[in-house]
C-alpha cells in the first residue's frame, strides 16, 4: 500500500470542504453534481471524491441556513489505489474528519456506479 493511503486509512483526520468556496450552498451545488473535493489538512491532501449517495446522509444537513452535519462516502483513486472516502462535515465550518478506506476493484466498481452493493 503507498504510504499516502496507509497514513490517510489510519484513524481519522482533520477535512476540510474545500471548493468552489467553503459555503453550506456551493456544497449543495457540488453534492447535487456528485462530486465534491476534501482537503486532509494534514497532508494537503485535496481528492475530488465521486459520491455514493446510498451511503451519504444528508438528514442532518441544512443547506439553506447552513446547519447540521453530513455523512459523505464515495470513490477516488489515489496514487493508483482504489480507495473510499468517508467523511462527516460540519456545515458551519465546513470541516470535519474523515478517513480513507482500500477497497478490491469489486467493491470500487460498485461504489463508483452508485449499486446498492455493500461497501
Amino acid at each position: 500500500m503507498i504510504e499516502l493511503v496507509e497514513k490517510l486509512s489510519a484513524g481519522n483526520h482533520p477535512v476540510q470542504a474545500n471548493r468552489p468556496d467553503k459555503t453550506a450552498k456551493a456544497l449543495k451545488e457540488r453534492i447535487d453534481l456528485g462530486y465534491v473535493h476534501i482537503l486532509f489538512k494534514e497532508t494537503g491532501t485535496e481528492l475530488g471524491i465521486k459520491l455514493n449517495k446510498n451511503y451519504c446522509d444528508f438528514t442532518r444537513a441544512d443547506f439553506d441556513t447552513g446547519d447540521g452535519i453530513l455523512h459523505i462516502e464515495g470513490g477516488v483513486t489515489l496514487n493508483y489505489e482504489k480507495v473510499k472516502c468517508v467523511a462527516d462535515i460540519t456545515l458551519k465550518t465546513m470541516e470535519g474528519i474523515g478517513f480513507l478506506v482500500p477497497v478490491n476493484k469489486e467493491e470500487y466498481d460498485a461504489l463508483m456506479n452508485n449499486s446498492n452493493t455493500e461497501v
